[in-house]
């Protein structure tokens, strides 16, 4: 071996020893193991003391399920980051999309030793607390409790998203049946590059028949309850849908505590980091391919005080199980 190739492979080997060293050293937070021989595709986080405590599933995964994974994992909870389509061996679309899937993780968590089996929450935001309601109700001896965020107190066919199939279709599916669901029309674009989605979320409500058959039957949830919403939420209804859940509720032998938390000047955007909210109020949509935006309502101010409350009551809520019937 000649000097100079002894020496680059010395460079390399300090620079990767480096890298570890200062890896090691700057990351507090917690690794994730990745899970993918168990039938379902997810993240576990977990410190390796924490035991006996309960364990949150993230529905939907993502960022946003890699951010709760280490808020929770700093607080000694363990939790389940667990995205359903988009990522390799899932699904393309969020349609159609079987219960059972979820229900295998469910499983394989409670058989996991450092996890306490009678502490299993689902939570998820926006649509995804639709899907956690919808599988908390579905599976009451596997779960045991919800926190969602922007809820809804329905479940909603695949029209509702443009980039899903044009073909209706239900969301979710119970042994090869669907969930019952309101059937929408797309959203359709027009003059305006501004969407209103709160109207068209509304309308869809109006169908009483519709929501009588669709409603997401959370009196069967086996667990207490905890739902998030900004009053000035810009895409769906989030805050009249929680009264509609929390009014089922209250007309139903439930045994459990639900908290209807609703924040002033706030809107969709209050799942996320309270040190991190986006200036940008807008998102965006592809309708018949044209860009169109929509409004998510709420301030940066309000929706970084509703962050902060949540995050707050969200381990309030976790440290409270132990104590519900």
């Amino acid at each position: 071996m000649n000097k100079k190739l002894r020496n680059s492979i010395l460079i390399l080997a300090i620079l990767t020893i480096g890298y570890f060293f200062a890896d090691t050293i700057l990351f507090d937070g917690v690794k994730p193991v990745l899970i993918k021989d168990a039938g379902f595709r997810a993240s576990f986080f977990a410190k390796k003391t924490t035991k006996d405590k309960a364990t949150i599933v993230l529905v939907g995964g993502r960022d946003w399920g890699a951010y709760w994974g280490q808020e929770l994992a700093k607080a000694n909870y363990m939790s389940l980051s667990l995205p359903y389509h988009r990522e390799e061996g899932l699904p393309a679309l969020p349609e159609e999309i079987p219960l059972e899937y979820f229900g295998k993780a469910f499983r394989w968590l409670k058989n996991q030793p450092q996890v306490n089996s009678n502490e299993i929450i689902v939570m998820g935001a926006s649509r995804n607390a639709e899907l956690a309601l919808v599988l908390a109700s579905y599976y009451p001896e596997l779960v045991n409790g919800v926190i969602a965020y922007s809820p809804s107190s329905v479940s909603w066919s695949n029209t509702v998203l443009p980039f899903n199939s044009d073909f209706m279709k239900p969301s979710w599916t119970f042994e090869n049946k669907p969930i019952p669901y309101i059937p929408m029309d797309k959203l359709q674009g027009g003059n305006q590059k501004i969407i209103e989605t709160l109207n068209y979320w509304k309308r869809g409500l109006t169908d009483t028949v519709a929501v009588k058959k669709a409603s997401i039957q959370v009196e069967k949830i086996n667990g207490p309850i905890l739902l998030f919403s900004g009053l000035d939420d810009n895409v769906w209804p989030s805050a009249m849908m929680s009264d509609q859940i929390e009014a089922r509720l209250k007309n139903s032998p439930f045994k459990y505590e639900i908290q209807n938390i609703q924040y002033k000047n706030a809107g969709h955007l209050i799942s996320g980091n309270p040190n991190y909210t986006p200036s940008n109020r807008q998102g965006e949509m592809w309708i018949d391919g044209t860009s169109y935006r929509f409004n998510y309502g709420g301030t940066t101010t309000g929706d970084q005080a509703a962050q902060k409350d949540a995050s707050k009551r969200v381990l309030q809520f976790l440290s409270m199980l132990k104590e519900t019937p």
